[in-house]
């Protein structure tokens, strides 16, 4: 698979194919947008919301959450914000969702299957006394959505311009729904 996509790359260079997609690094619309990793998202979530390269900053993770407000999800809408210029901050949820439901005592599990020895699992334990916590995944995509927006527009470093909104996207058709 490596080889066909260095292949591709040195051809899509050639051809000057990323001609179309330059930009700057300033988002058009002033936007952020925190949603999940889920690959049913990559060209529906921009084309639901009518946004081409460099109208937004995306950040994707697990779930498309704030699971630490010191986290590295936070630590990106903290850099957009304050020095890329946004203004908006979108927080994205979507249906069927593969953390909703997911619980740590499982994602154990299939570590150990996957070879993650007791050992590795006591030591991330002891560094990360919420380990559990950390795995588990969430109920309600709503709810989850919810709290997201809150702790972003209750950080101490957001400003308080800023606006946060929070939605949750069909991972079929794209239907947009308000949470927040």
């Amino acid at each position: 698979m490596l080889n066909e996509i260095l292949k591709y790359n040195q051809e899509f260079v050639e051809r000057k194919a990323y001609e179309k997609y330059v930009t700057d690094k300033y988002p058009n619309k002033r936007l952020a947008i925190l949603s999940c990793m889920d690959a049913r998202l990559t060209e529906l979530l921009p084309a639901a919301l009518g946004l081409k390269n460099g109208d937004a900053k995306v950040i994707k993770n697990a779930g498309g959450t704030i699971s630490d407000p010191f986290g590295s999800a936070m630590r990106s809408l903290l850099i957009a914000v304050h020095t890329l210029g946004v203004e908006h901050i979108l927080v994205i949820g979507h249906s069927d969702c593969g953390r909703q439901g997911m619980d740590s005592e499982e994602m154990m599990r299939k570590m150990r299957n996957n070879g993650i020895s007791e050992d590795s699992i006591a030591m991330m334990r002891y560094c990360r006394p919420d380990f559990d916590t950390w795995l588990c995944g969430f109920h309600n995509v709503e709810s989850s959505v919810q709290n997201s927006v809150h702790l972003i527009s209750n950080h101490p470093l957001i400003p308080s311009y800023v606006k946060v909104n929070g939605f949750v996207i069909n991972s079929t058709t794209g239907e947009l729904i308000l949470v927040t």
